[in-house]
């Protein structure tokens, strides 16, 4: 089972493939969309929805699952983080991939343990699961992976829409 996952950020969005087979996972490819600052808003949700369209290509995943926007300060940034992810969404629906939504807690917690684990605690636990030798980065990709490991670990129960 190919998995792919979705880190949504508004100047960098992270995406992660893994294969998955039982309890054994590995990386198959992971990298990032960058949203240059200068362009308006539709026009980096384009690109968004365009670099996951191609990665969908190349790949030809069999899920995806994407992190839940997190409740922010900021209200303007996280309605552009809300727009960003739809944007993702609606590049993987359609593909006629099944879409699973995660927040970051349970992302954490399904990776590491807690939920209340530091991003570098993230990246060290998915190069340790995937037995990735080199440093992951940015955060961005070892978010995305954490991401898919999580839809691994969970695929199938209530509420995952997978």
């Amino acid at each position: 089972m190919l998995i792919l996952g979705v880190d949504c950020g508004s100047r960098v969005t992270g995406y992660g493939l893994i294969e998955s087979i039982g309890r054994d996972t590995q990386a198959v490819d992971y990298g990032t969309i960058r949203l240059p600052e200068r362009l308006e808003l539709p026009e980096r949700l384009c690109m968004v929805a365009g670099g996951l369209r191609q990665v969908l290509e190349r790949f030809s995943p069999d899920e995806a699952a994407v992190e839940d926007v997190f409740t922010q300060k900021n209200v303007r940034s996280a309605l552009v983080l809300a727009h960003v992810r739809g944007a993702a969404m609606l590049s993987l629906a359609e593909a006629g991939l099944p879409v699973a939504s995660y927040s970051p807690a349970t992302v954490k917690s399904s990776v590491v343990g807690h939920g209340s684990a530091d991003k570098e605690q993230v990246r060290q636990m998915v190069s340790v699961l995937l037995g990735v030798r080199e440093t992951i980065n940015p955060l961005d990709v070892s978010d995305a992976l954490a991401v898919a490991l999580c839809h691994a670990n969970r695929r199938g129960a209530p509420g995952t829409g997978a």
